[in-house]
């Protein structure tokens, strides 16, 4: 029996608060909010937000409500390593390092005593005997003879290194008490870092993160298909290349395949250069490089089911390059679609066909002469790349921006410029159209293309020279059943 949709589990409900608290505090918490930026050359700056280091990870968790507005999961998280960043760990690794080199100078401190105690025992003989003389000459002087005296002199001699031992036993008392300051500060701030945790042991934190995410995880499963309600802020990953591009990860739900791909330009382009993870990208490290057989035109390609699909240089042939036999698998034009700038976005760049993905498979955004220029939507068969069904959204290729599909819904951007926002969006399962007014922020004010990944769910964007993630909120309508 199916329960009204206003209805929400109490775990899910118990999730949002929880989940609401990580996405407020999570992203300071691991340095999201700031970004860093380190220069390799001339063309290679890497901007770095949540993913400095070669072990870290970051995922994107689309953000899901209620029909009351109440978050149901939303987080933009660490994959690994999920405290690695904590100023908290940092402090207590600092700590860990400076209780070690404590830990070796009262090691070197005692094997030095111990040497030198032994060398003091060992003279001990040596040192009676002198004391003893000494009192015998003072106290009846005549007894002090020539050889006697060469013998004194001689034994000195042999005790003059004792002067050595004493003072490396005067040096040694100040380490011990530099040693002692040092245990004393460490001391204080380890007192400071567990009232900074109160009643959690830190450990016990990164456990509960960890179960938070899988939690998260779960969450989203269960989540199928939603409408758009907003934007989150940008997440920059990387500054690199031109001004206009693309860059992807695979859009095939489900998949493990962790590669990113990245295609600089829009005129003549056949360089793709393929990174083996997110963290590569983010670094300009360990890539392989396809030189396509055709050019490509504009930046609508996608990546699906392990095959590049793009529109060739001056036509509107679709083309399909499969990246492990390094071979095109397929070749079919898009009937009647405009190209070469006849109907390209606002921001041109030959932008005339997008290819694009979503839950539902592969779709062609584009528009034909007798559409009068208006937006066509087609979905197109992958293995064929034969047109299945196609919508006139009845909106003017050229005003808009740029756009991507969510769930079989096409949205559409106003402009590619600063003070963009999402204005219109098309129901392919409805056949309806609608207005909407959902802001993002164009960090770099000229987006040369945005695509929506369904396994990230979250929008890829090329903004003038930077690679670009926004997490979206997606509207879901939950139930279950009594």
């Amino acid at each position: 029996m199916s329960v009204p949709m206003l209805k929400i589990g109490a775990v899910l409900s118990t999730m949002a608060m929880v989940t609401n608290w990580m996405s407020q505090t999570l992203p300071s918490l691991v340095g999201l909010n700031g970004t860093i930026i380190s220069s390799e050359g001339t063309h290679e700056r890497i901007v770095s937000g949540l993913y400095p280091g070669s072990e870290e990870g970051w995922q994107v968790y689309s953000t899901a409500s209620d029909p009351d507005g109440r978050c149901v999961c939303t987080v933009v998280a660490p994959a690994r390593n999920l405290c690695k960043r904590d100023p908290r760990s940092r402090q207590l690794r600092l700590l860990t390092e400076q209780v070690q080199n404590v830990s070796q100078s009262m090691e070197v401190v005692d094997l030095r005593t111990s040497r030198d105690l032994q060398y003091v025992r060992d003279s001990e003989p040596l040192l009676r005997g002198v004391d003893g003389r000494l009192h015998t000459y003072v106290a009846n002087p005549r007894t002090l003879t020539a050889k006697g005296l060469q013998e004194l002199k001689g034994q000195m001699s042999q005790l003059r290194p004792l002067l050595s031992v004493v003072e490396q036993y005067r040096l040694d008392l100040q380490t011990l008490a530099t040693l002692r300051l040092e245990l004393l500060n460490l001391s204080i701030i380890l007192t400071a870092i567990q009232e900074e945790i109160g009643a959690y042991d830190y450990e016990e934190l990164q456990q509960r993160v960890l179960l938070l995410e899988t939690r998260l995880h779960s969450c989203m499963n269960k989540l199928g298909c939603g409408r758009l309600t907003a934007v989150s802020g940008p997440i920059t990953v990387r500054a690199s290349g031109s001004r206009f591009g693309s860059w992807m990860t695979d859009a095939m739900i489900p998949s493990s395949d962790s590669r990113v791909w990245s295609m600089d330009g829009y005129y003549k382009g056949r360089r793709v250069l393929e990174y083996r993870t997110m963290g590569d990208f983010t670094k300009g490290q360990n890539f392989v490089q396809h030189l396509l057989p055709h050019p490509w035109a504009g930046t609508g390609h996608v990546v699906y089911n392990g095959s590049l699909y793009y529109n060739k240089h001056q036509s509107n042939i679709l083309v399909q390059y499969h990246f492990r036999s390094r071979s095109v698998l397929l070749q079919r034009s898009l009937s009647g679609a405009g190209y070469n700038n006849t109907f390209p976005y606002s921001w041109g760049g030959s932008s005339d066909i997008d290819l694009m993905a979503d839950e539902t498979g592969l779709w062609a955004v584009y528009t034909t002469i007798p559409n009068a220029g208006n937006i066509m939507v087609s979905r197109l068969d992958p293995r064929s790349l034969d047109v299945l069904q196609s919508w006139d959204t009845g909106f003017p290729k050229r005003s808009a921006g740029e756009a991507f599909m969510i769930c079989g819904t096409l949205y559409v951007t106003n402009s590619h410029l600063a003070g963009a926002k999402v204005h219109f969006a098309y129901h392919t399962n409805s056949s309806t159209y609608e207005y909407t007014d959902i802001p993002f922020h164009n960090q770099y004010s000229h987006i040369s293309m945005m695509d929506y990944n369904p396994r990230e769910r979250a929008l890829y964007t090329w903004n003038n020279g930077h690679q670009v993630l926004y997490n979206v909120t997606l509207f879901h309508v939950i139930r279950s059943d009594g």
